[in-house]
């Protein structure tokens, strides 16, 4: 009986595997009955032999082939070669020896059994990991399965050309990799340009913008810059609206008599401070109008009445009186700790015989003593003005002394227990030493005089750099119900003129602001700066008697709100 189901027949001849196919079926040896004598082919490649099959790719439940035209398989480089099965799986004797596998005729060719018909691939299977074989003693790893080239197994649908093996070289993946990091390297060099050319940019911005900085710094502080230059400070300072802290110091010699008067001036507009100093000879009026100077109305007002008449002189506003008798001055000048003063001239001792008491040369240290000494010295034949100047220093010497914080200069103040005028009580007075002292740390100080005539009137220089610029008499608006300011100039050739016009003037309600005498002209005239103060100044007209046609617009006195020129049609009653 022939059966092929039944692998334990150790009669049944069992088909011998020669190949696989394309689709991965084996390939059995046509039967000896039908095999067709084959003519001899010299150049045909010898059959090498097979060995025992051992179990491997036989499947006992599959069909019969039905034999085929042999025809000759390709060669498969990477085929396994496959064991040969015997009669059941075993050999010739019915069990597996291990012994070589019998010789084959190699005079013929292999007859290969042409299938019947292509059968369609079958679909993938899951892959199922090889059968491990016996291991040696050793540990090693099993031997592979001796197979037939080219052959596969049966229960795989793969190809040779779907694998990739690890010890072959592939020349694409070094290509891909080459590709990528040329790819890579140019992106980071694009990216890298961009960020140059963004720091670039950013860099020339901040270049441009320094430029442009310093160019209109270096034309600010030259004055090339319009509106912003020192000249045009100057020249608006009669429009611009400046705040200004004004005080007066009237220093009282108590050894040898005499005042000396000065204005202490803080522009917190423009961060300066100023000593102005005030002639005993300035010509000011009393509470009743009537002339006298400044020496006197010091001597005889007191420090209200004083006040008040260098204010309407002058046209500003001052905030307070500080009567500074020389031995407060000394104790201040001990209190902050000496001075130091650019001195003019030697002071003699009072002791005869002794050396100066001051000696003359720049930055000479000053105790209090020798400041009081300084700032009142007034050489033989020596005018006014240089006692005043001596003092000027004196004052700007304790200035840069004096704290420049409010609560110590204040203590400094109370230190002296010095009984003040209630228009500058120690708090204000304090607070205003220390605005002046941070402009005399850093040099924003400056000591002037204010010139006057002979006979006590303001000059036009003074009307002009002083009252004008420094004091700003004519910065402020007067109030709606504040006297008109006339300054009267007399050129009339009468004496008597002057004293005319400020009776009349103050009987009508004006304030009068003396301006001195000139030279004689015919014709009187009325200026006023606005066409607001064109009502103002007719009505000024009318009080003294003059003419509507004297009446004109034009730069009055800085000092005035209107200024009058008394000429020789003014009539004197």
């Amino acid at each position: 009986m022939n059966d092929r189901q039944n692998p334990y027949d150790p009669y049944y001849q069992q088909p011998q595997i020669v190949g696989y196919d394309e689709y991965g079926q084996p390939v059995y040896q046509q039967p000896q009955h039908v095999q067709q004598p084959q003519p001899y082919d010299p150049y045909a490649q010898p059959q090498q032999p097979q060995q025992a099959d051992q179990g491997y790719g036989y499947d006992p439940y599959a069909q019969p082939q039905q034999p085929q035209p042999a025809q000759p398989q390709a060669y498969d480089p990477y085929g396994q070669q496959q064991p040969q099965p015997g009669y059941g799986g075993y050999d010739n004797y019915g069990y597996d020896t291990g012994g070589q596998p019998a010789a084959v005729d190699t005079t013929q060719q292999w007859n290969v059994p042409q299938q019947a018909a292509a059968q369609p691939p079958p679909p993938p299977s899951a892959p199922v990991p090889p059968d491990a074989g016996p291991t040696t003693g050793t540990g090693a790893e099993p031997d592979p399965d001796p197979a037939v080239p080219g052959q596969r197994r049966a229960d795989r649908d793969h190809r040779t050309g779907q694998f990739s093996f690890i010890e072959e070289p592939d020349e694409d993946s070094e290509d891909v990799i080459d590709w990528l990091k040329f790819t890579e390297s140019r992106s980071e060099r694009r990216e890298e340009a961009r960020r140059r050319g963004r720091n670039r940019m950013v860099a020339l911005i901040v270049v441009v913008a320094l430029v442009v900085v310093g160019g209109i710094g270096y034309l600010w502080s030259a004055g090339m810059i319009p509106g912003l230059s020192d000249s045009d400070k100057d020249s608006t300072a009669s429009t611009g609206p400046q705040k200004r802290d004004v005080i007066v110091v009237h220093l009282h010699n108590t050894k040898k008599g005499g005042t000396s008067t000065a204005l202490l001036v803080d522009n917190v507009t423009t961060k300066q401070g100023t000593t102005v100093l005030l002639p005993n000879s300035l010509a000011v009026a009393d509470e009743d109008g009537v002339a006298t100077t400044l020496g006197k109305s010091v001597d005889a007002d007191g420090t209200t009445g004083t006040r008040e008449s260098i204010g309407t002189l002058l046209g500003t506003d001052i905030t307070g009186t500080w009567r500074l008798d020389t031995p407060y001055l000394e104790t201040l000048v001990d209190l902050v700790g000496n001075i130091e003063v650019d001195t003019d001239t030697d002071v003699p001792d009072t002791k005869k015989g002794a050396s100066p008491l001051v000696k003359k040369g720049e930055a000479q240290t000053l105790s209090g003593q020798m400041a009081v000494a300084y700032a009142t010295y007034r050489g033989p034949d020596e005018d006014e003005a240089k006692q005043l100047t001596r003092f000027g220093a004196v004052l700007r010497g304790v200035l840069r002394k004096v704290s420049d914080d409010p609560k110590t200069a204040t203590v400094t103040v109370q230190t002296l227990a010095q009984i003040l005028d209630p228009s500058l009580p120690e708090k204000d007075l304090g607070a205003s030493l220390a605005k002046l002292a941070q402009h005399a740390k850093v040099g924003d100080y400056k000591t002037t005089l204010l010139p006057v005539q002979a006979d006590g009137s303001l000059t036009d220089e003074a009307t002009e750099n002083v009252v004008k610029d420094i004091l700003g008499g004519t910065v402020k608006a007067p109030a709606a119900d504040a006297a008109v300011r006339v300054g009267v100039k007399n050129a009339t050739g009468d004496e008597a003129g002057l004293g005319s016009a400020r009776v009349k003037l103050i009987n009508g309600g004006y304030t009068f602001v003396s301006g001195g005498t000139s030279a004689a002209v015919s014709r009187s005239e009325v200026v006023y700066r606005t066409a607001a103060d064109k009502e103002k100044a007719a009505q000024v007209a009318a009080t003294l008697g003059l003419p509507d046609d004297a009446v004109k617009q034009g730069k009055p006195a800085a000092n005035a709100d209107v200024s009058v020129l008394l000429g020789q049609d003014y009539k004197i009653k």
